[in-house]
């Protein structure tokens, strides 16, 4: 039986990485994954398209790469951990690179997430924030 993830999807800041996004963002995470590599990096840093023209990604998807959006990179089946590799390439921490994905400087994520996470209120359903 199949989990129902629409549940999920009125909760903000929630992105679930179902079966179809993994299959969507195969070649993302697979371009991800050969930054591993020094040559590829320096390849990809030197030449962001070039490199990127060597995987069968989607336009869209190639696109959210060259503009470092993380989170359309997630919506497109990228995972954060494959997307790991790219900013790391680049220097970035986990936590430069995450607060990216929310309306927050690097600074004030990161004093949220030591003061516990963001708080609760209006953040419950995008319904309840008039989102829906």
């Amino acid at each position: 039986m199949k989990p129902n993830f629409e549940q999920y999807k009125d909760i903000p800041g929630t992105t679930i990485f179902t079966i179809e996004l993994a299959r969507q963002g195969f070649h993302l995470n697979q371009f991800c994954m050969s930054l591993r590599s020094e040559e590829n990096r320096k390849r990809f840093l030197a030449d962001n398209r070039a490199y990127l023209d060597e995987w069968e990604m989607t336009e869209e998807q190639k696109q959210a790469v060259i503009d470092r959006d993380f989170q359309k990179m997630l919506d497109l089946g990228g995972n954060v951990y494959f997307l790991s590799k790219i900013f790391a390439s680049e220097g970035l921490s986990y936590v430069q690179a995450v607060s990216t994905m929310t309306d927050m400087t690097t600074e004030q994520y990161q004093e949220m997430m030591i003061n516990g996470g963001r708080n609760i209120e209006g953040w419950r359903s995008k319904k309840e924030r008039g989102e829906a």
